[in-house]
């Protein structure tokens, strides 16, 4: 594989990081339309809500089995075309089974997609032999941003859902597609990645480098449930902590999810840089203790502009520990990476299950204040399991650690 192949797949993967971001955007913005336009009751919306990461989890779990016969890129040049087409379905549907038919079609391809773009993302990286993981991930909160701008903008100029996702689906679709020529595994020549070593003939669950141990890939399953709660935390949550517990005014009580949005993304666009300069250890450590002192200011702050400080905080502290986790992953099982990549990424489904129950939960049985801490004590959890982020947990079978690659581009 040539340097420009790999700055040609880099940018591709970038635009599909993107594209999933716009898409998903769009959907969990515009709920209440959704709700609207089926009848949903209010009882039955958890059901459909709750069925979305689940079938997700399914999709992921399928997919590492998939990739042992065909390669990543194959399963996502097909998955994201079908999220977007199961996205205008949801716009498209009168009948309560079409929702639920559509719901479910983009819950297994979401899992699909996901997997398979951070399995792309943790082969280029190896390729590249420096951070490169969270970059891909500030595409997808980039396009996160837009979809919820072009979300607003329906709901502002009352769109039907159809006429807001039409439009979108239109020009993501086409761009996907040709996009996708360029997706690449980033391996070498003649199979090796640039160290040298092999990169497996298809995919990455049978190639070399042992057996996926699952309880040395716990502490990163652990870690991404955490980072997930605390994100489905702020998601769910903010908007009610600022108006019910800090007194804010409905109009302000939208803006910490923004804020929350826009630091995400200013973060990860400099991740990258962090943990060249200083290692992903570090940098995990750091956004861990951020993270974590953004809900201590959430949860005692006086007032509506001290709460709004801490979830700035949160944007910054939570948005280097998810990429991180999946490139740790890729470190730690060089030969099967693809599998540990499906399977860590199926927690991020269970954190994002459990959160907002969680939080709800503890809120109204104890306060919303305390609620915060329990995120914040999460959070904190990832600095016990922090070595995992090291390059020495990086070994191919026999116990030898990974050799360091050169620069690429």
């Amino acid at each position: 594989m040539t340097d420009t192949g790999l700055r040609h797949g880099r940018a591709s993967l970038g635009l599909s990081f993107g594209v999933q971001g716009v898409a998903f955007a769009l959907l969990v913005t515009r709920i209440p339309a959704i709700q609207d336009q089926y009848g949903i009751s209010d009882g039955l919306l958890p059901v459909f809500l709750a069925a979305v990461p689940i079938l997700a989890g399914a999709g992921s779990v399928a997919t590492e089995k998939v990739v042992a016969r065909v390669r990543p890129s194959l399963v996502l040049r097909w998955a994201q075309p079908l999220v977007l087409l199961a996205l205008l379905g949801v716009g498209a549907g009168r009948e309560m089974w079409h929702v639920a038919v559509a719901l479910g079609v983009f819950g297994l391809a979401v899992g699909a997609l996901d997997a398979s773009m951070n399995m792309l993302g943790v082969s280029l990286q190896r390729a590249y032999g420096r951070s490169i993981m969270t970059g891909f991930h500030a595409a997808y909160s980039l396009g996160g941003i837009a979809g919820a701008t072009l979300a607003w903008a329906g709901a502002r100029w009352e769109l039907s859902l159809l006429a807001s996702y039409l439009p979108v689906v239109a020009v993501l679709l086409p761009a996907a597609l040709i996009g996708s020529r360029w997706y690449t595994e980033g391996k070498g020549a003649e199979g090796k990645l640039p160290d040298g070593t092999e990169a497996g003939a298809g995919t990455g669950s049978e190639s070399a480098g042992g057996a996926l141990s699952f309880k040395l890939l716990l502490p990163l399953c652990l870690i991404m449930t955490f980072a997930y709660i605390g994100d489905s935390t702020v998601s769910n949550w903010s908007a009610k902590y600022l108006q019910d517990v800090l007194g804010s005014s409905e109009q302000l009580a939208t803006v910490p999810y923004n804020v929350y949005m826009v630091t995400t993304l200013l973060g990860r666009a400099v991740g990258d840089l962090g943990v060249r300069r200083f290692g992903a250890v570090a940098v995990v450590r750091g956004g861990s203790l951020l993270a974590a002192g953004g809900f201590a200011v959430v949860a005692v702050a006086p007032g509506a502009w001290v709460g709004m400080l801490g979830f700035t905080m949160l944007g910054f502290g939570l948005c280097v520990i998810v990429p991180q986790t999946f490139a740790a992953a890729g470190r730690m099982f060089p030969g099967n990476s693809d599998a540990a990549v499906a399977r860590l990424n199926i927690f991020n489904y269970v954190g994002f299950l459990v959160g907002s129950p969680l939080v709800g939960a503890l809120g109204d049985a104890w306060s919303y204040r305390g609620a915060m801490l329990v995120p914040m004590v999460l959070v904190l959890a990832t600095l016990v399991y922090a070595r995992a982020f090291g390059p020495e947990t990086a070994r191919y079978g026999g116990g030898h650690e990974r050799p360091r690659t050169a620069d690429v581009g």
